[in-house]
């Protein structure tokens, strides 16, 4: 058989250094120094503002009078670069600073991308905050807490869709901009007239104050086991991690980079590195409304049958829709692969199966293979830390880390934790001096509470796998250890494409057993009306069937009772962002979903909860 074809990328990183510590510690860093990087986000975008002024750094479609996305509006360097100096103006003039910072409640768009590069030239940190806190949450309890922490002194928000978090919320003091519409009973700042500030030699000495110890913005991590904390992004993070990306994926220095992009902004894999990588690189984002969701997924892929990017990133269940669609969509096909240099996922592990799906589409249209890239960082990361080292990526690799960052790997609890070292990982939380002790170990590195393990322990320039979070695994009343990470992946692989998500049980017990999410596919599984109440759907007999032959398979291949599914249900009811069971991102909380659901958990293990599956 020969060996698949792909289209040519360059890996910055191939091979590294290792070195013995105390014992049970080793160090890994990359062979290749980093390089010199700007001392500012800002003196980026000065530079292409002066150098291409005319070129589209972002885009987003016009919404029409039906509310629907039309066609595309385009903000060039030069407006976004004099856009900004006014509005740095306007934050002056208003005495902003790190003690009072611009709170940012909208989505990803051109008035908030605006907002903050001007929050940026004016040397005042902002802090993107997950829309969902104001638009779905019921008790606003994690947006009065991001209030609280950063006590802003300028909350902006995009629409009237925000009015009514506004209202319960922010305080009568502190002033509200918008774009369009108001908050009934309080005077509200139109964004318009911010942006028409008239700049002085203020904004000059305003960024000419700022530096690499600069705070650019607070990010709130999503608050796995406690409330969410403010993670301090300074200049130096943002920008020495832009050098690191360009260092280890050298494709987004190689042609003009263009990205087609949903990712949120409030998290570090949207607003960090992907907004980050258009600026320190001149290329242009064309900001997806859709996200990967039944609703909105066809807004993006309208989107990318129209734009094609140079680099294509999104999380597996983005990838997911992107696969299924492109099997008989052949527009899609044609524009997205049309000059795609990479693929690259993060977020959550991409099953195997969406894996070979994409590769079937790509080899049918274009005769070769995109290069699937990713690897593993943090918020607190900046966040990119670690990348792979060749083409022929599997699902849990990472590989090696980025240049300038020092890797630590101690074994703990039976694993090894991978901690980092580097001038890309923040200093710390705002406001919060115990987490951020707690943060950091005696020498100084980051502790991840990520597992990991040698792709190939007789070849370590491969890198590492991951192996779970630490926080995640438990033991069972045997004493035997649960590596959660790996065995929801290989329980999302067996079951694709009809399992979103699975949450591991069995704490203290004798057996494992697992509460999964199921995808929209079951509907048309079952067979059942296409309003038919979850609940019977899951019920049905094709449904119960399928899943039934999932846990005989998986059983087939378990090697001990720690990797055997021996109960398993099937849950009606969605994870909620209020209860802190899912980020925005999709990404779920095991440990929330057991706390809130530990009533689900007793019956399933104790035998009294309905259509309980087990192996046969």
């Amino acid at each position: 058989m020969t060996a698949p074809q792909f289209r040519p990328l360059k890996f910055g990183v191939t091979r590294v250094t290792v070195h013995d510590g105390a014992p049970g510690t080793r160090y890994l860093k990359a062979e290749q120094p980093l390089q010199p990087f700007a001392e500012r986000m800002t003196d980026r975008l000065q530079h292409w503002a002066q150098t291409k002024p005319d070129h589209s750094f972002m885009a987003r479609r016009v919404k029409q009078a039906d509310g629907t996305p039309g066609e595309w509006q385009h903000i060039t360097y030069a407006q976004a670069w004099q856009t900004a100096r006014c509005i740095a103006q306007g934050l002056i003039d208003r005495g902003l600073s790190a003690e009072r910072p611009v709170v940012i409640l909208s989505e990803n768009s051109l008035e908030h991308a605006l907002l903050s590069l001007g929050a940026m030239v004016a040397g005042v940190p902002f802090v993107p905050t997950s829309p969902p806190y104001s638009l779905v949450s019921v008790d606003y309890d994690k947006l009065k807490h991001v209030l609280r922490t950063v006590t802003p002194g300028l909350v902006f928000a995009s629409d009237v869709r925000y009015a009514k978090a506004i209202a319960a919320t922010v305080s009568d003091d502190m002033e509200v901009v918008m774009c369009e519409g108001g908050v009934d009973g309080r005077k509200v700042t139109a964004f318009e007239s911010l942006c028409a500030t008239p700049a002085t030699a203020a904004v000059d000495a305003a960024m000419a104050a700022t530096g690499p110890d600069t705070i650019v913005k607070f990010l709130f991590t999503s608050g796995s086991t406690k409330l969410p904390k403010a993670v301090i992004n300074t200049q130096r993070l943002w920008c020495a991690n832009q050098q690191q990306m360009a260092q280890s994926m050298p494709v987004l220095a190689e042609q003009e980079l263009v990205l087609v992009d949903w990712l949120p902004w409030h998290h570090t894999f949207g607003g960090n590195h992907n907004v980050g990588m258009t600026i320190y690189h001149g290329g242009t984002l064309y900001i997806d409304d859709g996200k990967p969701t039944p609703a909105l997924i066809g807004e993006t892929l309208r989107n990318l049958r129209e734009i094609a990017p140079t680099v294509y990133f999104n999380v597996p269940t983005g990838f997911e829709a992107i696969a299924n669609a492109m099997k008989t969509d052949d527009a899609l096909r044609q524009t997205l692969l049309s000059r795609v240099q990479m693929f690259f996922y993060a977020g959550a592990a991409l099953a195997q199966p969406i894996w070979d799906s994409l590769y079937e589409s790509q080899e049918r249209e274009i005769g070769e293979r995109i290069v699937m890239g990713t690897g593993l960082g943090m918020t607190e990361s900046g966040p990119f830390g670690i990348f792979v080292t060749n083409p022929l990526v599997q699902a849990g690799d990472l590989g090696v880390p980025t240049p300038g960052l020092e890797l630590k790997l101690v074994d703990t609890q039976g694993k090894t934790e991978v901690r980092y070292r580097g001038p890309n990982i923040s200093p710390g939380y705002w406001r919060n001096p115990e987490e951020t002790t707690g943060a950091f170990d005696e020498e100084g590195f980051f502790k991840t509470g990520d597992a990991v393990k040698w792709i190939d322990e007789t070849d370590v320039h491969l890198g590492l796998k991951f192996d779970g979070r630490i926080a995640e695994d438990f033991k069972l009343a045997t004493g035997t250890f649960v590596s959660v990470g790996p065995l929801r992946a290989k329980i999302i692989a067996a079951g694709a494409p009809f399992i979103q998500d699975v949450v591991l049980t069995g704490i203290n017990l004798k057996e494992v057993g697992a509460m999964v999410f199921p995808t929209p596919a079951v509907r048309a599984l079952s067979g059942l009306a296409a309003d038919a109440p979850l609940a019977d759907v899951l019920a049905s007999a094709p449904v119960q069937a399928k899943f039934q032959a999932i846990v005989n398979a998986l059983a087939q291949t378990a090697t001990g009772s720690a990797s055997r599914i021996a109960r398993l249900c099937l849950l009606s009811e969605p994870p909620t962002i209020d209860k802190g069971e899912i980020t925005d991102k999709g990404s779920i909380n095991q440990r929330s979903v057991l706390a809130h659901r530990a009533g689900t958990v007793a019956a399933l293990h104790e035998g009294t909860l309905p259509h309980i599956l087990q192996p046969q």
